[in-house]
């Protein structure tokens, strides 16, 4: 999902830490207060609430930063956080209680809920099952169709997501690759308010947050300002932690609920954690068949270099809606949740009835990752225990070994394009999945708008013979080359995007767009 990747100095002023753990034992204090620490001066986090369950006991807690910075209100253990694609998880849970209750199954077609459910092929249409919906397995490229998800807001609705993925072309046959997406979670949420009577907003809340007792947790339509204490997404700048894309007043119900579009608390999480590593717990929130249906490996996954050397792992699978590892010989079952602004993580070693969740307000990617390691490596390897600071370092050696061709190409030479030099290429362009964009002059400039993406707008840039876009918006990073396609003879005059930076966010999926003229500028 769309996050914020700019690189700018990180000499900037830490948070204070002045925060308070509760009832570890004196070693695992010292060694995860240590580590939260070294994690938020090493990364210049403006907030992060940590939490550790063993046997069932919450062990240690964590808070530290402000709600937004500067505002003065500090984040504490019920304080909201985006959970991200940590939402997967939900979704599928919320499915296998309606498996458990006999309103579907896994091996149902897809359009025995949703009729009007198209894939490309219709083959794929007619053989997707409910269980496909879960495990990235469809063929579509990593993303595909992101853009009708974020940046937010836009103007995409469920309906429209059902509609595009007809006109999303695979990249892979399908059930034969993993490519991570979240189409088709928005799908899954759709097949689950279909079985269970309900809008998903309202089946998660009856099947989900009241059972477990979840009472901050927020999905759907709701009043920030009513439930208020909501943590604020940040991107780092030159001057610091910057709020972006903050809340109104009213939180609106948006396309993405079901791929990442929750809201927790650290107690809601540390509640949802417990469930998943105590199922001895009465009432039991799911059977014992459909525990085993979640976190069995359904496909497979690359085994990364990183995984390798850090934890020695030699198997890696996707569940229904969360991710299946080793870490130096212990079960991992985990998940992460990536926006803009905002990261979380949730790590269960459920041999060892332990869990680790972190949830972060700012650009936490790198922070994420290292803390979450080292709080792991206390219960899987603790005669090995390595710093932050171990962690951090092999995170930027590793950057740092990236070809040059696999880098953000220098851009600098940019300066504003004119109608003139894009001449016969200003109109209006339609992609059939995303809608139409316009390309036209206003004043001394070429702009880029995007119908139903408000955020999608900016400035058209000549680098030497190319064409880039400069969002207005800092916060959407992820640049786009522009690329002109004269028409053939009978045919119509095309323009395709690619990225700029070849790390972007996959969420900024311009690889699957393509624009055709449609008309001149109004």
């Amino acid at each position: 999902m769309p996050k914020t990747r700019k690189r700018v100095n990180l000499l900037l002023p830490c948070l204070l830490l002045a925060g308070i753990s509760f009832s570890a034992t004196a070693i695992e204090r010292s060694r995860a207060d240590a580590a939260v620490e070294d994690t938020i001066a090493r990364y210049r986090l403006p907030g992060i609430a940590v939490g550790i369950i063993e046997d069932d006991k919450v062990v240690y807690q964590r808070t530290e930063g402000e709600l937004a910075v500067g505002g003065g209100q500090r984040i504490d253990a019920d304080t909201l956080f985006k959970i991200a694609s940590n939402s997967k998880a939900m979704t599928a849970g919320v499915l296998a209680r309606l498996v458990d209750q006999g309103k579907l199954k896994w091996d149902d077609p897809v359009t025995r809920y949703l009729p009007r459910f198209r894939m490309h092929d219709p083959w794929v249409t007619r053989n997707m099952q409910v269980r496909d919906l879960l495990i990235h397995n469809s063929g579509l490229g990593l993303g595909a169709g992101d853009l009708m998800l974020w940046p937010e807001p836009n103007d995409f609705t469920r309906a429209d997501i059902i509609a595009g993925l007809e006109h999303l072309k695979p990249t892979h046959s399908f059930r034969s690759h993993y490519a991570y997406d979240n189409l088709l979670y928005v799908v899954a949420g759709e097949v689950a308010a279909a079985a269970g009577g309900a809008p998903y907003d309202v089946l998660v809340r009856r099947e989900l947050f009241e059972p477990l007792g979840m009472s901050r947790c927020q999905v759907g339509q709701w009043n920030r300002e009513q439930v208020g204490n909501v943590a604020q997404p940040h991107m780092r700048t030159a001057d610091g932690n910057t709020p972006i894309r903050e809340d109104g007043a009213m939180v609106p119900d948006i396309t993405s609920m079901a791929a990442g579009g929750i809201r927790c608390s650290l107690n809601d999480m540390l509640t949802w954690m417990r469930m998943w590593l105590s199922p001895e717990r009465k009432p039991a929130w799911l059977s014992e068949e459909q525990r085993r249906a979640v976190w069995t490996a359904h496909m497979p996954m690359p085994v990364s270099a990183r995984m390798r050397a850090w934890d020695n792992s030699h198997f890696s699978a996707y569940g229904y809606g969360w991710r299946l590892s080793d870490v130096d010989g212990v079960w991992k079952v985990a998940h992460t949740g990536t926006l803009a602004g905002m990261y979380s993580s949730v790590i269960l070693l459920p041999d060892r009835k332990v869990g680790i969740v972190i949830l972060i307000n700012g650009e936490g990617e790198d922070a994420r990752s290292v803390l979450g390691e080292v709080l792991t490596k206390h219960y899987t390897a603790p005669s090995r225990a390595v710093s932050v600071a171990h962690y951090a370092d092999a995170i930027d050696a590793e950057d740092a070994a990236v070809p040059a061709r696999k880098r953000k190409p220098d851009t600098s030479s940019r300066v504003l394009a004119n109608a003139g030099e894009l001449a016969g290429r200003i109109g209006r362009y339609r992609d059939p999945w995303f809608g139409e964009v316009m390309l036209c002059a206003k004043g001394n400039e070429v702009r880029f708008r995007a119908a139903r993406s408000p955020m999608l707008a900016g400035r058209v840039m000549k680098v030497g013979d190319r064409w880039l876009v400069d969002w207005d918006d800092d916060s959407v990073d992820a640049e786009p080359w522009l690329r002109f396609h004269p028409a053939g003879k009978g045919g119509t005059a095309r323009m395709t995007l690619s990225h700029v930076d070849p790390d972007a966010d996959f969420s900024y999926d311009y690889a699957d767009l393509d624009f055709q003229r449609v008309g001149g500028c109004d």
